[in-house]
């Protein structure tokens, strides 16, 4: 594996990552250790987000509605250009998620040096999340946040993920950036092929 890390390091210099997947199919851990192996700065919209909510005391997470877009680009879009950030590749988490979005994350990444090379999507079925949801709750383990505890605003966020989302992963498979990752499997599973897939993306766009 560290062979095709390497070719992976090399193939995304300090380009861009973007992973996505419904709520509970583990972005923000496969992201993290995603940008651990590979020396990258790891950026969450969810976390972005939240944090501004508590400066702003406003809530759009609490409704598991997704954030308007001209605040993804006042909020979200502007860590991309961080200057602190500038010689790391980024591994990012959902950023975009609202079609038509993801059209300005691919300019704003590209001018700022964090071209986007790929689009991971952890593909895991309602049916499993909501299994997930529910595990979750009985184990009391994913902290304060209502949108992992509270059903009905799980739904909603179920139901962004259909009508908002999904158009952006299309676009994505449309540009040839979209690589697909069975996320119903063990974690080490899912980041193994996740590696795995990237190595093939990196050799074909080398090729």
């Amino acid at each position: 594996m560290e062979e095709k890390i390497a070719k992976i390091k090399e193939w995304l210099g300090t380009g861009s990552i973007n992973v996505f997947g419904l709520p509970m199919s583990g972005k923000d851990t496969q992201g993290i250790r995603l940008a651990e192996t590979l020396n990258a700065k790891f950026l969450s919209s969810g976390m972005i987000i939240r944090a501004m909510e508590q400066e702003t005391r406003q809530n759009f997470t609490g409704t598991g509605q997704l954030l308007p877009t001209d605040l993804f680009y006042e909020w979200v879009l502007p860590y991309l250009e961080r200057k602190d950030l500038f010689e790391f590749p980024l591994v990012l988490s959902s950023i975009g998620r609202w079609y038509g979005e993801e059209r300005q994350v691919l300019s704003v990444a590209a001018g700022a040096g964090h071209p986007i090379k790929a689009v991971v999507l952890l593909n895991v079925s309602e049916s499993d999340v909501i299994q997930r949801f529910e595990a979750a709750k009985l184990l009391n383990d994913r902290g304060e946040r209502n949108d992992d505890r509270d059903e009905q605003i799980f739904d909603v966020r179920l139901k962004e993920f259909r009508d908002k989302t999904m158009p952006v992963l299309n676009y994505y498979n449309e540009q040839g950036l979209l690589i697909n990752v069975n996320g119903d499997q063990s974690r080490d599973a899912v980041f193994a092929e996740m590696i795995e897939k990237l190595y093939e993306k990196a050799s074909s766009d080398a090729a």
